[in-house]
């Protein structure tokens, strides 16, 4: 699904203004035939260079863990108690935040139980393409992170002024004037400029992760052992804890079931992996199913597509 059309889908629908709404929206997305919690998964970009939008979460929202094949830039407005998962850290947001979140690396937000507030985010997205056209006029300078999240907090500091061009890219999408998608290049070149600076120069305060909690330890341990068989028991036997803890623990953070995050994580590392060119025979076994046939089902049953599919369609995006 392209951001355009998630645009469309979503100006169908009131934004939800309570969990009983919310839930009402869920169903009808449900009989139109999307899943809620799946609408993040394979987003594709509608512009070949940056896309940008405002999102908001008045309550808690269905998002699975997910990844992209472009760059994604996040700017807190307004944090609602959300927590942040970029790869296995975990992050509690601020206002004034900005994530920068590479291509192929898992996240989602964490939402609490109950929000006190709504959770508002300035989002652009930069094509892989668009980086490297930068990166070739400036050839001494690299502006993004290759694989690793960067996490600032700028309330506070001197960089707080990154928000307003966050603000300057959304306002000329909504508003559509003639020469927007020029400005919109510039205002994003900009940004990376100011960001390039933050990183270099300092003077934003460090964003530092959350203290490891099980989740965080678990989700580690995933991690560095997508290849091998991953059961419930065996992390329970490992973490010194009972199976209803981790199940519970899951249910609780991420909204799914353990063995689900876990398949979302195998089938993340899948695409890097498809992505680099590794033969789809071998890209299962890699990250650890059993065959072709059981890696085949949960990637089409997870994206909608097949593993082939996805990487003729990355393919063509190059």
């Amino acid at each position: 699904m392209k951001l355009s059309d998630l645009k469309q889908l979503s100006a169908t629908f009131p934004g939800p203004v309570s969990s009983e709404h919310a839930q009402e929206i869920y169903t009808l997305l449900r009989e139109m035939g999307y899943d809620p919690g799946k609408l993040y998964q394979e987003l594709e970009m509608s512009s070949r260079y940056v896309d940008t939008h405002r999102d908001t979460s008045y309550t808690v929202t269905p998002v699975a863990l997910h990844s992209h094949s472009f760059y994604e830039l996040l700017y807190c407005r307004s944090a609602g108690d959300v927590e942040y998962l970029v790869g296995t850290d975990r992050y509690r947001l601020q206002k004034g935040d900005v994530i920068i979140v590479p291509p192929g690396v898992s996240h989602r937000p964490l939402f609490p139980s109950v929000m006190e507030e709504p959770y508002k985010r300035d989002i652009v997205w930069i094509s892989v393409e668009f980086v490297n056209l930068m990166e070739q006029m400036v050839p001494d300078e690299r502006f993004y992170p290759e694989r690793n999240s960067l996490l600032l907090r700028t309330a506070g500091t001197k960089w707080e002024t990154l928000g307003e061009l966050f603000r300057n890219g959304v306002r000329e999408t909504e508003k559509q004037k003639m020469g927007w998608e020029m400005a919109v290049l510039g205002n994003t070149i900009q940004l990376a400029i100011q960001l390039h600076r933050a990183m270099q120069e300092g003077g934003t305060l460090p964003l530092k992760a959350e203290k490891p909690e099980l989740l965080d330890q678990v989700m580690a341990y995933v991690e560095r052992h997508l290849s091998d068989k991953i059961t419930l028991a065996d992390i329970a036997r490992r973490f010194y804890v009972s199976e209803s803890t981790i199940t519970q623990t899951f249910r609780k953070k991420m909204g799914d079931s353990f063995y689900h995050c876990v398949t979302q994580r195998r089938l993340i590392a899948a695409k890097n992996l498809i992505l680099e060119g590794i033969a789809l025979e071998q890209v299962g076994q890699l990250v650890g199913f059993k065959d072709y046939s059981s890696f085949y089902r949960a990637f089409k049953q997870e994206y909608g597509i097949s593993p082939r599919q996805y990487k003729a369609l990355q393919s063509a995006s190059i």
